[in-house]
């Protein structure tokens, strides 16, 4: 009897976790069942569908500092770009030159007000970065502030120009 019951329970728990996997609804939150939060072999996170399939895998995060964005005191903004592969097999990304990502800062209404390439001279040299799994690929760098204004939000926005879908974005807020 209370194997049955145990088997039932189990069963329904399973059905009731395969029905809130509904891919028409991803603008909602995913409803976990039981057996989805006890399962060790199930993913926790979901990765980031591209277009391009030679990209599936990458994650892109970005880190600003410092936060919130003081401008009496901070002149640069610094920016850390890490990529992570978290496929099962290796990715390569081929750059046209040394260049490979551009950051902007944007306003309120999308305007770009500070691009990062602008301070920088970049040789006609073909790279290839060659990420293994599990690994991660770090960037640091700064973008000066000088046309922010206080009290008011912006965005920090970073994307590699070869892979236009490799693209994050970041808001923050100035202080005086």
């Amino acid at each position: 009897m209370k194997r049955t019951l145990a088997t039932s329970l189990l069963i329904f728990a399973m059905a009731a976790g395969v029905s809130a996997q509904d891919p028409e609804t991803s603008a909602q939150p995913e409803r976990r069942s039981w057996f989805s939060r006890l399962n060790p072999f199930s993913r926790g996170e979901k990765l980031p569908e591209y277009n391009d399939p030679k990209l599936t895998g990458l994650v892109l995060s970005l880190e600003l500092a410092p936060l919130p964005v003081k401008l009496s005191e901070v002149r640069q903004l610094k920016v850390n770009v890490t990529i992570i592969n978290k496929s099962k097999k290796p990715i390569t990304l081929e750059f046209p030159d040394s260049q490979r990502f551009e950051i902007y800062l944007r306003n309120a209404a999308e305007t770009v007000l500070t691009t990062w390439s602008d301070n920088h001279a970049f040789a006609d040299v073909l790279g290839t970065v060659f990420i293994n799994p599990q690994e991660r690929l770090q960037y640091s760098e700064t973008i000066a502030t000088r046309e922010l204004t206080p009290n008011k939000v912006f965005t920090a926005e970073v994307f590699f120009p070869k892979y236009p879908e490799l693209r994050v974005r970041q808001k923050f807020l100035t202080a005086p």
